[in-house]
């Protein structure tokens, strides 16, 4: 079930990708999902007019880690803006620029952008192919099955991206009315994959090696793409990787060694205090499920001190 995939001129290792994810896959995050060998990481998504505007804090998400492929994931509903937030971030190094069609917040998707796209074939025809004319670099797409159970046209859109160039397609299997309620239809997917000859990613609901093995077998999709099911276990993309080759020996995480090397990459990536700040949710996902978390969780909230931090970490794990 592991396998190489191909995005333009690019080979990936393998099939487990990792989902942009707003707040989370930023460069420290994603410098220690690549310890567990996924595919390929992607950027947390970057609004386009920020971007383009200059923005100090939207500028620090292109920064790249340069053993990475790096993939950029950029949002907005305006095709010159769109086009010109992509050229910077070929110019940046960015090694491939992803088209936000799925997010279904009401902040993205009030101002038109993300999964409101899907509603509005016309504008989302035209941010591909500007963005596409804008950029040397493989294109790929990250979609829902559609906007709501009656307009669930992704297939449609996915043809009409392969026509206009698009390398690879990413489909998260609920509509932007689901936001995350209900199941992700893996069935759908399959659809999508049956209408394209370029690699359809498959996502939504992957939060385990069964997982991992069931929407393969169901979507016949080319890869998977981890997103939420990553949150407090980077090694995720290696128990996958360990089950499609039999491996049946345990990867040995020393978990407290894994959240320090974590937590001072946050503080070098941002600075003390929103380091601290920010590295919050992870201690959140890193303890779930552990004895006395929630103390431990209260505790991490409350404090600024960066050296406390550390100290609560060495004690707790």
């Amino acid at each position: 079930m592991k396998k190489s995939i191909e995005i333009g001129n690019l080979v990936l290792k393998n099939n487990i990708l990792m989902a942009p994810m707003s707040g989370v896959s930023d460069l420290p995050f994603r410098m220690i999902v690549n310890k567990f060998s996924p595919g390929l990481v992607f950027s947390e998504m970057i609004a386009s007019r920020a971007l383009i505007e200059q923005n100090k804090k939207t500028i620090r998400m292109l920064k790249k880690n340069t053993k990475e492929i790096l993939a950029i994931q950029i949002a907005g509903c305006d095709p010159q803006i769109m086009a010109n937030a992509a050229m910077i971030c070929e110019n940046e190094g960015a090694d491939i620029l992803d088209i936000n069609m799925g997010c279904p917040v009401k902040k993205v998707t009030n101002g038109y952008a993300g999964s409101a796209l899907m509603k509005n074939e016309d504008l989302a025809i035209r941010i591909l192919e500007s963005v596409k004319k804008s950029i040397k670099i493989p294109l790929t797409l990250k979609m829902r099955t559609g906007w709501d159970e009656n307009s669930r046209n992704a297939p449609k859109l996915a043809r009409i991206a392969e026509k206009i160039g698009v390398s690879l397609i990413t489909i998260h299997g609920r509509t932007r009315c689901q936001m995350y309620r209900g199941s992700s239809d893996w069935n759908f997917i399959k659809r999508v994959k049956n209408s394209v000859n370029i690699p359809v990613i498959a996502n939504g609901d992957v939060k385990n090696v069964e997982d991992a093995q069931n929407i393969l077998k169901i979507s016949k999709a080319d890869g998977i793409m981890i997103g939420r099911g990553s949150y407090g276990k980077p090694w995720i993309f290696n128990q996958i990787l360990d089950s499609f080759e039999d491996n049946k020996k345990q990867i040995k995480i020393n978990l407290k060694e894994l959240i320090l090397e974590h937590f001072n990459l946050n503080i070098e990536h941002y600075g003390n205090e929103i380091g601290v700040k920010n590295f919050r949710k992870h201690l959140g996902w890193y303890s779930k499920k552990l004895n006395n978390s929630n103390m431990f969780r209260a505790k991490v909230n409350s404090v600024e001190d960066k050296d406390e931090i550390e100290k609560c970490i060495k004690t707790f794990f």
